[in-house]
């Protein structure tokens, strides 16, 4: 039977392609892609991959390999080998129908008009339906070997997906062969030593170090490692939601001014920095719910040189007894086509200020605002002592109470002891008188007895 989609693994590795990023195992199909398979093994044992490249890597889709130095479109079948090129590409098989589902899947390349010659790819992710029925799926690499398709996955290239370091099929070993040779196959005896053509590609050598900063001061070094940071953090802004874009860069006629007074007005900014241009809008930053000055604001120009020539004059200047600081803005939440999220709160306060007020009812505001928090702070901190206090009072009454229950097992036990030590001495106290009493009578009977002993009988 017929096994679609994956199809069915050989027991035994069939050919291995020493690569100079590591090698790959090969298993072939050669039960269901016969044709597919010959052309493949005889190409192998041919030498005819020895040294070429790995010509264009598309992430995470395909790596493309096996078309002759120079010639990243040609190649031939192995009977263009054997008649010349009269036959140079074979038909495709029309039964083959695996599919593209693993992640090292080998096809070859098919042209327009469903040939295929020396050229294939490996499959670099899994499920590429957009590749099935148009490509000749013949085998897979083995699962042991996917680290080497990670790293050709990660293979810088160009514009054209050519890898700017030469990524090289340096050997082919055919170790397990079941088909026999077509005459005329011009196997060698030995692998053949590469041409200089063939290990000139243009691009940077397979051996070659590559050193980036090579040539640059530590200075500019450290610019572009700065760069790189910078462009790494945005894409994490990108990811999170702050940013609408990576690279998006904030306006250049937007000033942001901080160390502020809070009695600093919106009309007062806009008056001061109205002398180097016109402004579109000055807007300081309040709370949004007290609506008190967050001492910051950002002050927009019509003209980027307006802006910076107020950026230079102005920093350190001295504005409602406060010395400002004054820089470039890097917000970007004005920008167009920047959407903020939902229930995101900006620094627009609900409750408006007049617009003119003067300063000292700002500061009376401010001074109420204050006294009216400090009397809550200490409304709390009164309502915890007596918190406190309730529970030592209850504490306390627990203490009373087990005393008392104390006091009154120890009267009692008391009362009982001496209840027994009184009832114990009254039995003494009536055992030495039945005591004296037994020797009294006895004393007595005897008195009597010796008076009747001493009288006479009488006659």
């Amino acid at each position: 039977s017929f096994l679609l989609a994956v199809g069915k693994r050989c027991s035994n590795m069939a050919v291995l392609l020493e690569t100079s990023l590591g090698n790959l195992e090969v298993d072939l199909y050669v039960d269901e892609c016969p044709e597919e398979c010959i052309n493949f093994l005889k190409l192998c044992k041919c030498k005819a991959y020895n040294y070429t490249l790995v010509h264009r890597v598309v992430s995470n889709f395909v790596a493309q390999m096996g078309g002759p130095v120079g010639e990243p479109e040609g190649g031939q079948c192995v009977y263009g080998l054997i008649k010349g090129d009269t036959h140079k590409y074979m038909p495709r098989s029309d039964s083959n129908r695996y599919k593209h589902v693993r992640a090292g899947t080998l096809s070859f390349v098919n042209d327009a008009n469903g040939r295929i010659g020396s050229q294939f790819f490996i499959t670099l992710a899994d499920n590429l339906d957009s590749l099935d029925g148009k490509h000749s799926v013949f085998g897979e690499v083995a699962e042991e070997c996917h680290d080497v398709l990670v790293k050709i996955n990660k293979a810088i290239c160009d514009d054209s997906n050519q890898p700017y370091q030469d990524i090289r099929i340096r050997h082919t070993i055919v170790l397990d062969d079941p088909f026999p040779d077509p005459d005329g196959l011009p196997v060698p005896p030995s692998s053949p030593i590469p041409t200089a053509d063939q290990l000139d590609s243009g691009r940077i050598g397979e051996l070659d170090q590559v050193d980036e900063f090579e040539g640059l001061t530590e200075e500019e070094v450290e610019e572009i490692m700065r760069k790189r940071e910078a462009k790494g953090r945005a894409q994490i802004l990108e990811m999170i939601g702050d940013l609408p874009d990576a690279d998006v860069k904030p306006p250049e006629n937007v000033l942001f001014v901080c160390k502020l007074n809070a009695v600093t007005t919106d009309e007062d900014l806009s008056l001061i920095f109205s002398r180097f241009g016109k402004i579109v809008s000055c807007e300081v930053i309040r709370d949004w719910k007290t609506g008190d000055s967050l001492q910051y604001a950002f002050i927009e120009f019509e003209d980027a040189a307006a802006c910076e020539e107020a950026y230079f004059k102005m920093d350190n200047v001295l504005i409602d007894d406060r010395r400002i600081h004054v820089d470039f803005s890097q917000s970007v939440s004005r920008m167009k086509n920047y959407h903020v999220p939902q229930n995101w709160k900006l620094g627009v306060s609900k409750k408006k200020l007049p617009s003119r007020q003067s300063d000292r009812d700002v500061l009376a505001v401010s001074a109420d605002r204050r006294q009216d928090k400090r009397e809550d702070r200490y409304d709390r901190r009164g309502r915890r002592e007596d918190r406190r206090e309730d529970r030592l009072d209850r504490g306390e009454s627990r203490h009373r109470r087990s005393d008392d229950h104390g006091r009154r097992d120890r009267d009692k036990h008391s009362r009982r002891d001496q209840r027994d030590s009184d009832r114990d001495g009254r039995r003494d106290r009536e055992r030495d008188r039945d005591c004296s009493r037994s020797r009294h009578s006895d004393r007595r009977d005897s008195d009597q007895h010796r008076r009747r002993s001493r009288t006479p009988p009488r006659k």
